[in-house]
């Protein structure tokens, strides 16, 4: 019921939504001094659930052990949003290692530059202003047509948290393509999916009080009718074949518990895959 009124809100206002939203809690956590350094309001994240600092660390830790993440390595975040997976990164990554991250949400953008770029040079962040339907619908130029800003072959490791989950399909195989081409040789890319296979659509069917996707568009699905980037699962086959075009070799997959499993990682899919090293 909640996620239904807040995709009614138009895109354009969900932001200041969010604020008034959490705008007891920010107030009291300003007035009883319990908000950390280098962490935003609560109503200015705008992405995933649970605790900011804990979710960073928890994922840098995956970074490491599954995606053998080094501190000199040069590393893309895809839709950064507002630093979550970059906070943690910066006691991390050396001076020989560098950090870049864009997204569509431009307050996200403002923020990491403020808080994270004036202290850590070798963090940028960019604006990209691109069409999705959750977050920026002020523009008409769609991820589907959008050239990665940085040199072929510029990252040992790019990863993407929550971010496929909210693209369509032309747009999804837009962005794989492009992190073929800045990824090196032998690099690595780290993403989080919903995927679509024999046992989540069966788990999905028996448990609908998880999260469901009931809108099929072939070989992906909608959460929602209202927004259709809102939440997005692609067919598991459909994403290897793509990966596989653009020379990606998945190492490993990690399943989540969104569909209703018992046993799981994390709450999404993670796909860990290296570019092919020629």
């Amino acid at each position: 019921m909640k996620r239904a009124l807040f995709y009614s809100i138009p895109a354009g206002l969900r932001p200041l939504a969010r604020r008034l939203w959490f705008l007891p809690a920010d107030m009291t956590d300003l007035l009883l001094n319990r908000r950390p350094a280098g962490v935003p309001p609560r109503g200015m994240i705008f992405v995933g659930h649970g605790d900011y600092v804990k979710q960073g660390e928890k994922f840098l830790s995956y970074f490491k052990e599954y995606g053998s993440l080094k501190p000199n390595h040069h590393v893309l975040d895809v839709g950064c949003g507002i630093g979550r997976m970059a906070v943690p990164l910066t006691q991390y990554l050396n001076e020989e290692g560098s950090y870049d991250g864009f997204d569509v949400v431009k307050s996200g953008i403002n923020w990491c530059r403020k808080n994270i770029s004036s202290t850590h040079p070798n963090f940028r962040f960019q604006h990209v202003s691109l069409h999705n339907s959750l977050y920026n619908t002020a523009t008409q130029t769609h991820a589907s047509t959008f050239v990665f800003p940085y040199d072929d072959a510029a990252f040992d490791f790019v990863f993407l948290t929550s971010v496929f989950t909210h693209m369509v399909a032309d747009e999804t195989a837009a962005y794989i393509n492009q992190i073929s081409r800045v990824l090196k040789p032998g690099g690595t890319c780290f993403a989080t999916f919903f995927l679509l296979n024999e046992e989540s659509e069966k788990l999905m069917d028996e448990s609908p009080t998880h999260m469901n996707f009931p809108y099929d568009k072939g070989h992906y699905r909608l959460h929602s009718s209202m927004v259709d980037a809102a939440n997005v699962a692609y067919k598991q086959d459909w994403i290897e074949g793509i990966l596989a075009h653009n020379q990606l070799k998945i190492k490993s997959v990690h399943y989540g518990q969104w569909c209703g499993r018992k046993d799981f990682f994390d709450y999404q899919d993670i796909v860990i895959m290296s570019k092919f090293d020629k």
